[in-house]
């Protein structure tokens, strides 16, 4: 019953991905989609053609085959590539809509076969993942033993995007991320304030710093990969400043560490740092960025035509911490 169900709704959904193109009596198939979306991503047909392991004449008479049945140009062929036409976008759109719902209906028959009764897909950004996923989804998972959960970090604007492309199931996002058409849960608050050894001179105001003013010092940060390192490095750059972290580390607790030894500060997450500074010699400052105090949000497209396990986690994340599912 519950693979009927779950069946259902993904196939409810890739017909309303294609509803439009259907209506047109497009006859397009997967093969077509997939080459198309190679070509408008790689701006090549050469490209497009290697990736879809086919020959570029192959590919430029598929091309030109979905044009007539289309009706319109999606292509503008240039000298340095290739470029959409504003219908070409519309068909990439829900080309790429069709395309990941095939993928997440194939992945979830293979969970299905294994055992597995879901699998979701979360995006978060740096503090979500670090500070208050770990238990929420301990409590979820535990309760739910046949459901995996695809984690993975990104900064807050890249979630934005993953979920309206279908990427994403469930993004959690922090900021003023432009997230309208969304469906939203908060997540609570979280602000990012300045860690410093005790006695560092720029403790001596307690008065909030900018963070501009503390790119002077040598800084320690996380890993090139991590989204709030690449979210410092923007904010840096906006001052006109660079960010450049003396040494990079893997978690909150290795920076706290290191700046309780005297190599530099860093910008780390209040709960975090609050957390550390009662076992640890550390002096913690607010940064009077309006950016550094950041509301967390959960965000989908659309709870109802998630697959239930998706809609399952997303209600769960959205609960009070003191009604939240354990």
């Amino acid at each position: 019953m519950y693979l009927e169900h779950a069946f259902c709704l993904r196939v409810r959904l890739h017909l309303c991905s294609i509803a439009k193109l259907v209506a047109l009596n497009l006859h397009l198939d997967l093969f077509d989609l997939k080459l198309f979306a190679f070509v408008a991503e790689a701006r090549s047909l050469t490209r497009g053609a290697d990736k879809a392991c086919i020959s570029l004449a192959a590919a430029s008479t598929r091309i030109k085959q979905m044009e007539e049945s289309v009706g319109a140009k999606l292509l503008h062929r240039t000298a340095q590539g290739v470029n959409l036409t504003a219908v070409g976008q519309a068909l990439l759109y829900h080309a790429k809509l069709v395309l990941q719902q095939m993928e997440h209906l194939r992945c979830d028959m293979q969970d299905f076969g294994k055992g597995v009764k879901g699998h979701v897909r979360v995006f978060a950004n740096t503090t979500s993942i670090t500070e208050y996923l770990p238990e929420k989804l301990a409590g979820f998972l535990t309760a739910n033993p046949n459901i995996r959960v695809d984690l993975r970090e990104y900064l807050s604007e890249e979630i934005v995007r993953a979920v309206t492309d279908g990427e994403a199931d469930i993004g959690l996002i922090a900021g003023d991320v432009y997230s309208q058409g969304f469906e939203t849960r908060p997540f609570g608050r979280n602000r990012l304030v300045l860690v410093t050894p005790k006695g560092h001179p720029m403790i001596g105001s307690q008065k909030p710093i900018a963070f501009a003013q503390t790119l002077e010092e040598q800084h320690i940060g996380l890993h090139h990969s991590s989204a709030i390192y690449r979210f410092l490095v923007r904010k840096a750059e906006s001052t006109g400043s660079g960010y450049s972290p003396r040494i990079q580390v893997s978690s909150f607790e290795a920076i706290c560490r290191m700046i309780e030894a005297g190599v530099g500060i860093g910008i780390v997450p209040a709960s975090s740092a609050e957390r550390h500074a009662k076992v640890m010699k550390l002096a913690l400052l607010d940064l009077s960025d309006i950016w550094a105090d950041r509301e967390l949000k959960i965000v989908t497209r659309n709870r109802e035509l998630l697959p239930h396990a998706a809609r399952s986690l997303f209600d769960h994340l959205g609960q009070d911490p003191d009604t939240a599912i354990k």
